[in-house]
């Protein structure tokens, strides 16, 4: 196992950065504020986004939308080893491409959608 590894951190309303953190549940709890959650991303089975899984009953601010749902509170992104499932550095192109893809186009894109789900829901309950 890695005992540092470089990652990509989201937080809401802000763009991605590096950081190089230890390579344990502590630190990872530690920045995305409570209990870890893996998430998937349906386009990419190289990465996974490290998430609060409680972001959303806790009351955390939406943060990204992924497609097939909205992350609530920051996470963070690391390469997962297919071979073990062991968290690992980005490599510099991952780096790239989760900066460019949470950029912010993807802030903008994200509070789009969560106003148009408040506005639909608001609606509905007229």
């Amino acid at each position: 196992m890695q005992r540092k590894i470089k990652v990509l951190v989201v937080e809401p309303d802000k763009l991605p950065y590096e950081k190089v953190i230890s390579n344990t549940l502590r630190d990872k709890q530690q920045i995305v504020d409570g209990y870890i959650e893996y998430v998937r991303l349906l386009d990419d089975d190289s990465v996974v986004l490290i998430c609060n899984e409680e972001g959303k009953i806790n009351g955390s601010k939406y943060n990204r939308d992924i497609g097939y749902d909205i992350i609530a509170g920051t996470f963070i992104i690391v390469r997962e080893n297919p071979d073990d499932g062991e968290d690992r550095s980005l490599t510099d192109e991952q780096i790239e491409k989760y900066k460019e893809r949470f950029n912010e186009k993807s802030i903008d894109k994200t509070n789009q959608k969560i106003l148009s789900i408040k506005m639909h829901k608001n609606a509905v309950d007229l």
